[in-house]
Order: structure tokens, then sequence, then C-alpha cells
């Protein structure tokens, strides 16, 4: 039998009536089988995280101080849900054990993961599920690197002969034999590491909205879902700073050629958003845009040079490029003219060092001017069909042209799967909505 393994969300698992909901999508399809829960997240706005709660009670542990109190919280939060759901079900004992651990050595990756944990054990009681602890089956090495291979051989060993069982994200345990977690939004990653192990034939991470959107939608009122997505699509969107999924999570389904799918549980009736294989088959899919998604990051700095004859001196880019190195500064995208270049940086590590680096570019190379340009965003427009669509560019051109938009820098890979546009900050939010209504809106009508 094939199965899916699905991986829920803190909102998902905020209170009682979000466990129901989740219950109901599981015992909805047979063949989920392999359920990978969250802490509690955020009941409402004003809310506080359990993790966060957890946290806190190792910060006063570590400092000496009684966190009695704060514990009962986080205990009261999970009592108020056993209650809700009507079970006779008691993590009295898990609250002792937490305590005695938190006062003999308050690590925070051990507090933070208990939350995860938890949560695994109520719902496996809920569901009537086998729980596995992912302690026993996530094995990081002595410098908190997850050893892949080592894991998944752990994993098939623990689950065999299991129908089904409860695997609580986010952290597991080092080869020493300490607690450790993934950074925040690790829960991603162990769905994805089950879902390789069991070798799923799907991936669902049930979350809060439906799906990956075409654009940000704190600047794009209500922007479309995106039905399917590439792994390098999403690879793109997620560096630009689109985030719906953990990036660490692709890997380990991409290696095995296991699809994502993006749903949400307070919609389970949406089909969300498939992530699928860069080889995947398109031939069948209906009519779609251009473009797939959009999305950009504030905080970027232009070193501007310009140097008479500079394409004709061997070495000058080298020479640029090895200023950077020597200040550990990495740069985002580098355009060029016969006389000029242009190096994005960020700001944040550009800022401390900035008068430093252009000294030393000017004794490196001789710049007839040399210049730092701040205020910059990059905005990235992804999508696979652009490579067989042609005008793309000068339609992204023309959207900021009638918005008149300065375009401070263009960059497009060789592969066409993305363009990239450099525009002052003020500009960013207008420049996303107009090139979402040249690309989204104008191709609807």
């Amino acid at each position: 039998m094939s199965y899916k393994v699905v991986k829920f969300g803190g909102s998902s698992l905020a209170d009682a009536n979000q466990f129901r909901k989740v219950a109901a999508i599981i015992k909805s399809d047979d063949k989920r089988r392999f359920v990978v829960p969250s802490a509690p997240g955020k009941r409402f706005s004003d809310d506080i995280k359990v993790t966060d709660m957890l946290y806190k009670c190792c910060e006063l542990a570590g400092s000496g101080v009684d966190f009695t109190e704060q514990l009962a919280l986080i205990k009261e939060r999970y009592n108020g849900i056993i209650s809700d759901l009507g079970m006779d079900f008691s993590l009295e004992d898990e609250f002792d054990t937490i305590a005695k651990e938190l006062k003999a050595r308050p690590a925070k990756d051990y507090a933070a993961s208990r939350g995860e944990y938890l949560n695994g054990k109520v719902l496996a009681n809920y569901l009537g599920f086998n729980f596995v602890d992912a302690a026993d089956v996530i094995i990081f090495d002595t410098k908190g690197i997850l050893l892949l291979d080592e894991t998944v051989k752990a994993v098939r060993e623990r689950i065999k002969g299991l129908d089904n069982a409860v695997i609580p994200g986010f952290y597991g345990r080092t080869t020493e034999g300490y607690i450790k977690t993934f950074s925040r939004g690790g829960s991603d990653v162990t769905g994805s590491i089950i879902a390789n192990a069991v070798r799923a034939e799907i991936y669902e991470n049930w979350t809060d909205v439906s799906g990956f959107l075409v654009a940000d939608p704190r600047i794009v009122e209500k922007p479309d879902v995106i039905e399917t997505i590439t792994y390098r699509e999403l690879r793109e969107l997620a560096y630009m700073g689109a985030s719906v999924l953990h990036e660490d999570a692709i890997f380990p389904v991409r290696s095995a050629g296991i699809p994502i799918n993006i749903r949400n549980t307070n919609a389970p009736e949406d089909p969300g958003t498939m992530i699928v294989s860069n080889d995947y088959d398109f031939s069948k899919e209906s009519l779609a845009h251009t473009i797939t998604g959009i999305a950009g990051r504030k905080g970027f700095s232009t070193i501007n040079i310009e140097k008479a004859m500079m394409n004709n001196e061997k070495g000058f880019c080298m020479k640029v490029l090895k200023v950077l190195y020597d200040n550990d500064l990495s740069f985002e995208h580098m355009p060029s003219g016969i006389d000029t270049m242009s190096i994005t940086l960020d700001s944040a590590q550009l800022e401390p060092i900035r008068d430093k680096v252009v000294a030393e570019i000017r004794k490196a190379v001789e710049p007839d001017h040399i210049e730092i340009e701040d205020g910059i965003a990059t905005i990235a427009v992804v999508g696979r069909r652009m490579k067989n669509t042609r005008g793309t560019v000068a339609r992204i051109f023309a959207a900021m042209a009638h918005a008149r938009i300065n375009v401070k820098l263009i960059d497009q890979g060789s592969s066409e799967l993305n363009v990239i546009i450099g525009v002052s900050e003020s500009d960013f939010a207008e420049a996303i909505r107009r090139i979402y209504d040249m690309f989204i809106n104008s191709e609807k009508e």
C-alpha cells in the first residue's frame, strides 16, 4: 500500500477545534497513515506559541529562577485541549520529567522540542495511532548536522510492522544523545524526511493558507494561488523571501521524486499548491499564466564602478571580487557594461566596512569613479513558461515605465527561469503590484 505523509503546522493544532479538523482530514483518506505535528500555535493574534512559552521556562531555569508558574501555563494549555476533546489522558508524568530535566540541565533545544513531543502524544492518543518519539529516529551528528541516510534507515527500522504513527516534528537527537532541534519551522523538514523514509506517494503539508501565492498578500490584494510549481521555481521564490515551506524541507523529497502538496486545514476542499519535480509533464496542465510567482527583498546596496577601457584590463573583475572575498562579503548580482560594473550586496553586511571596501577597491583597480547606492530592492519574476514566451522582459519594463518606476538593474540567468530587477525601496510595493497586473490580471481578461 502506498502512503501519504501529512504534516500539520502550529495553527492547525492550536486548540481542540483544530484537532477535530485535523482528525477529520486524516480519517477521510486511508492513505494518511504517518502524521507529523507541530507544537500548538497561536489561537488568536495576541496569543503566545507554546514553543515560545517553553523557551521562557528554559530562560528562567538557566537563571536559577523558579519556572513553576510558567510551566503551569503550558500545562493548562495542553490540559484544555485534552479536556475539550473529552479524552481520558494525562500528561502529568511528562511535565514532571520536563521540570526535572530543566532544573538539571536547562538546554534550549530540549525545552523547545517538548512542544512537539507533547502535542504528538496528545494527537496519537486522540487518533488511536502509534507514537514514535522523533528522538529515536531523527539523527544529528555532534555538530548538529542532520545525518539523512542514518535517519531514513532508523525511521524504516522503527516503523516496521506499524500501520500508522505520529512522529513529532522539529527535533531529533545527536549521536551523543542530546536533543537537537531544526531551525524554526523545522517540522516541515521532519515531514519531508518521513515521506522519504516511507516512500510516500505524496507529502501533504497542512497549514493555514490554501497554497503558495503568486505574490505577497500584504502587497497584492487577494493574489492567486499557484496551482503547480517546480522545485526550481520554488527555490528561486523562497530565496527572494516568499515563504510557506521551510527551505530545508525540499531536498529529502526532491531527491526521492516525491511531490509536496501545500493544503489548508481550515479549507480542506481547496486543492492547494502542488510542488513537483523539474521534469514533471505539464502537457496536461490547464492554461496558465506566463509567470509562476513574484517575490522580492529590500535592504540592498549597489557598488557602482566606472573605468575607461575596463573591458581591456585583464583580471579587473577578479581583483574587485577578491576585495569582497577578503572582507567576507557575498554578492547577489553583478551586471556590467564596457566601462562599468555594478555589484549588488546585502546592505547590513556592507555597512560596517563600506569605507574599507571602497578604499581597497580603489587601490586594487584604480577606478575613474566609484560610489555606493543604498536603498535598493530586488524583485524576482519567476516562471518556467517565460523561456518559450516572447516579450516577457519587455512587458516587465512596460509595467515599470507606465508606473514611472526607474529600473536600476536587470539580471537574467541562462536558464531563463527568472528575471531579477532592482528598484528603489520606495518603489518596491508598487513595482510588484504593476508586474502582477501585467502578467496575472491582464491575462484573465
